[in-house]
């Protein structure tokens, strides 16, 4: 089909929930994309922080298309090879011990809601309420949409469910006034994504963890977007000293095949019986298969290192355009390959003109430029990326 078919079939056809962009993307190779016209971009969004080895990663379609050949899904009645090796993989590197997997970041973090609840009880009857940040966001289900402490997220949906409260993100003393012997949990993107990729000083997570040692509440680190290798370290928790007492996953996990996370210790899991929470769908034997090839992947291939290295060289050279532009950008921050630059102005345009010259980039928050390319991404590439958004910047009319 042509662009306009593609186009005018979704309009016609598909809830309009997305503000999409003209564009019909078709395939993919490496940290390309192309549309069906035959236009190729530099991808520096992949799906939001999701395509982590890039697009058509061999190993990945590899083990996609072998365990497609074998079985795709089984009920979770019955055990799979696939699903207890990567419950065993995220048990290892995360330092916690029970897993439970799912479909998306909304449901991952939907089960630790629910456990943190479940766990709350088993102390007292009352001890239920969560703390999470303004301008978080942790999901769009009715739980996690009240989790994500953002007004245009939830207009229409009241009544939403209770037992949530919001304090500024990165304000300790905020906590303080905030935490009681009621709170069950406190709920943090370790980094802030959507809310504009805002990262916290460095002793506030540890601080947060006293806290809520002290008033016998969770620490729940919602690492859908800074986890699986995302600013250098397979956790952006290990940046901070901190250990959470549940951490969620998705995005980055299965390299695109769609799933969900959540690890907790053996203690906090103990709350959960048979029958408490379950999937259909989640840890299928595909989906984990994927997961375990990116993992591996990430390992063979050092993309840790590779996200530390370029990461850096990204701030730096956005830090350029900063210095050549200091009426359009008036911050640059993140960590690794989790990279935002705040502007002066409303970004959307600028995503727009990017595009059209061969950059996929995003704006979230308004007015931040977020970079999250796959985690194979060179220098060269970065360069790529940095020229056409140069070329973009120097056209913007200034006041």
């Amino acid at each position: 089909m042509d662009k306009q078919t593609v186009i005018n079939l979704d309009q016609e056809n598909y809830l309009p929930v997305f503000a999409r962009y003209s564009i019909v993307l078709t395939h993919g190779e490496g940290p390309y994309i192309y549309d069906n016209e035959g236009k190729k971009y530099i991808d520096f969004l992949a799906g939001i922080a999701v395509n982590v080895l890039g697009h058509a990663h061999p190993k990945l379609v590899k083990a996609v298309s072998e365990q497609a050949g074998k079985i795709i899904h089984c009920s979770n009645l019955y055990y799979t090879e696939e699903q207890a090796t990567l419950a065993k993989t995220l048990a290892g590197l995360s330092g916690l011990n029970r897993v439970f997997i799912a479909n998306s970041g909304a449901e991952a973090n939907e089960g630790a809601i629910k456990l943190a609840r479940k766990y709350g009880k088993t102390i007292a009857a009352d001890k239920v309420e969560i703390i999470t940040a303004l301008d978080s966001f942790h999901g769009r289900t009715l739980a996690t949409l009240t989790a994500t402490a953002q007004p245009k997220y939830q207009k229409g949906y009241e009544p939403l469910p209770g037992g949530f409260s919001y304090i500024p993100f990165n304000d300790i003393a905020a906590l303080e006034n905030a935490i009681s012997d009621k709170t069950c949990a406190v709920m943090l993107e370790t980094i802030q994504g959507e809310g504009g990729v805002n990262v916290p000083d460095q002793d506030y997570l540890a601080k947060v963890k006293a806290l809520c040692e002290k008033h016998g509440a969770l620490v729940i680190l919602d690492e859908i977007q800074s986890g699986i290798g995302r600013t250098g370290k397979m956790f952006a928790y290990e940046h901070f000293g901190v250990n959470p007492d549940i951490v969620t996953l998705a995005k980055g996990l299965a390299g695109g095949v769609p799933i969900g996370a959540f690890i907790t210790s053996e203690k906090i899991a103990a709350a959960f019986h048979a029958g408490d929470h379950g999937s259909t769908f989640g840890g299928n034997p595909l989906a984990c298969a994927a997961a375990n090839a990116v993992l591996k992947a990430m390992e063979d291939e050092k993309l840790l290192e590779n996200a530390q290295v370029v990461g850096e060289y990204l701030i730096a050279k956005l830090g350029e355009l900063k210095n050549k532009y200091p009426s359009l950008i008036s911050n640059v921050r993140g960590k690794g390959l989790m990279v935002g630059a705040k502007l002066t102005q409303p970004g959307r345009d600028i995503v727009n003109e990017c595009m059209n010259q061969g950059a996929i980039i995003n704006c979230t928050a308004g007015d931040v430029l977020r970079f999250v390319p796959p985690l194979i991404v060179t220098k060269e590439n970065v360069d790529e990326m940095i020229a056409i958004l140069d070329k973009t910047l120097a056209a913007v009319p200034c006041d």
